[in-house]
């Protein structure tokens, strides 16, 4: 893969190439290091095969406040089995030069703070990231963050909940950076039934006052919720349905090679949403 300038990046290009083909853009999960890390880094090389376009990890916390129990669960089995923050990067910095996909480290503001926002920016930029999600910090407290990010070369993807006030999600919207992440559905993350009726007023709330793209996630659970998503935005992310489908095939006792196999072509189909 080509050596990129801190004015490039894949988040950017990958998002604008979606568009310009006329598709929605997949942004799925995975625990960084769940099951262990020579399966996500497998995931990271089957999901760019078919064209995905950014994948989010996530670096377990123990405390974690956004997060269902899904997710929660796999970060207390990932740290219980010992994984440490410098593992997830040296897989990330393993698999980059193989894959063409975006990546983003969706992490706790506790894990940055205790490295150092720098040293834990620069890390994740050598590393082959391509922007961050700090899902626990205001955007008020955010400048620094925001400021490391971008030394990097870096987008800084801040969250819109249902909740937040028109005014202060317009604020949001202009600062973030990549795109804009609207969550879908109120409450923490998690599979639902269905999506909000309100979800395209609130897409479109955002596109007025900013000219990033705008991905929806939290419930988002298949590829109709995926397909209707992208009807009103530019791409959808998918998290506790690929997480849960992780732990069930472990917990079933299903050999190693099985559970990436499902997972992949569990992703697969989820991509016939956006197209």
């Amino acid at each position: 893969m080509q050596n990129r300038g801190k004015s490039d990046n894949r988040i950017d290009e990958r998002l604008a190439a979606a568009a310009s083909a006329g598709n929605g853009a997949l942004l799925p999960y995975l625990t960084g290091g769940y099951p262990d890390l020579e399966a996500t880094a497998e995931w990271i090389k089957r999901f760019d095969a078919v064209g995905i376009t950014a994948i989010e990890i996530g670096f377990p916390y123990s405390d974690s406040i956004a997060d269902g129990p899904v997710i929660q669960d796999s970060f207390h089995r990932a740290l219980e089995g010992g994984l440490k923050v410098r593992e997830l990067f040296d897989m990330a910095g393993s698999v980059r030069p193989q894959v063409d996909v975006a990546l983003l480290a969706m992490v706790s503001f506790s894990i940055v703070q205790r490295m150092g926002t720098e040293v834990f920016t620069r890390r994740a930029g050598e590393s082959g990231f391509d922007g961050l999600i700090v899902p626990d910090i205001p955007f008020e407290e955010a400048g620094d963050v925001t400021d490391a990010v971008a030394a990097q070369g870096l987008r800084h993807v801040m969250l819109v909940a249902p909740s937040t006030p028109p005014r202060r999600a317009e604020e949001i919207a202009r600062r973030s950076t990549g795109f804009v992440y609207q969550v879908a559905a109120r409450g923490i993350t998690g599979e639902r039934d269905k999506l909000p009726d309100d979800l395209r007023a609130r897409v479109q709330r955002l596109r007025a006052v900013s000219r990033k793209p705008v991905c929806v996630g939290f419930g988002i659970s298949n590829a109709a919720h995926v397909r209707q998503v992208c009807e009103v935005a530019d791409g959808a992310i998918v998290g506790s349905a690929i997480v849960r489908r992780i732990t069930e095939a472990l917990d079933a006792g299903k050999p190693r090679q099985v559970v990436v196999d499902t997972i992949a072509a569990f992703v697969e189909g989820l991509a016939e949403g956006i197209r």
